[in-house]
């Protein structure tokens, strides 16, 4: 199939990734710009797992108050170079994610950030309530460990739907932006300040 010049462009203003990234990407889709589009996020999300080993010590503190002025939110993320945190793409990232802490309140960043005697006090709570709902036993752990990961994606900020738009997590935006950008990103940090609490 033979892939427009214009149709390489209109992907490229789209996604903003690279030339040669577009014309493939169209031609793995047989010229369907959204299934384009698709690849060239699962892509950029592979090319960030390789990426997640280098150094990120640049990068912005983001805060956003939300209207009302009750609600405030101060995050760190970390790019590698000073430049890709100058970005309009790694502001608005940077933007997004503040936003969406001040709505969906989460505890930590990641599941390695979470206190291990929360995460096992969780898990007693899960298992007495898996034992007085009388299902099998023999099926208990299975249940536990599925409700674990329910909690770790309401308190797990990478691991949160996006409020925008649910199907995509935060930790799936992260990914995405780093394989844009072609660097390492890292959302170090945040603090959320509520009124009178």
């Amino acid at each position: 199939m033979a892939i427009s010049a214009a149709d390489v462009k209109a992907l490229r203003m789209r996604s903003g990734a690279g030339m040669m990234d577009c014309k493939k990407a169209l031609q793995e889709a047989g010229g369907d710009t959204d299934k384009a589009v698709e690849y060239l996020r699962k892509m950029g999300m592979a090319a960030a797992s390789k990426r997640a080993h280098r150094e990120a010590a640049q990068g912005r503190i983001e805060s956003y108050v939300h209207p009302g002025e009750q609600v405030g939110v101060l995050l760190e993320v970390n790019s590698e170079t000073d430049f890709v945190a100058r970005t309009d793409e790694f502001k608005e990232f940077c933007h997004e994610v503040a936003m969406h802490i001040a709505a969906a309140k989460p505890v930590a960043v990641g599941r390695e950030d979470l206190d291990a005697a929360v995460v096992e006090k969780e898990r007693e709570i899960l298992l007495d309530q898996v034992k007085n709902s009388g299902k099998p036993e023999k099926i208990w752990d299975k249940i536990v460990d599925g409700r674990v990961q329910k909690f770790f994606s309401e308190v797990c900020l990478l691991e949160q739907p996006w409020v925008r738009e649910p199907k995509r997590t935060i930790g799936d935006l992260r990914k995405e932006l780093s394989g844009k950008l072609g660097e390492n990103i890292i959302v170090r940090r945040f603090a959320v300040f509520q009124i009178g609490q």
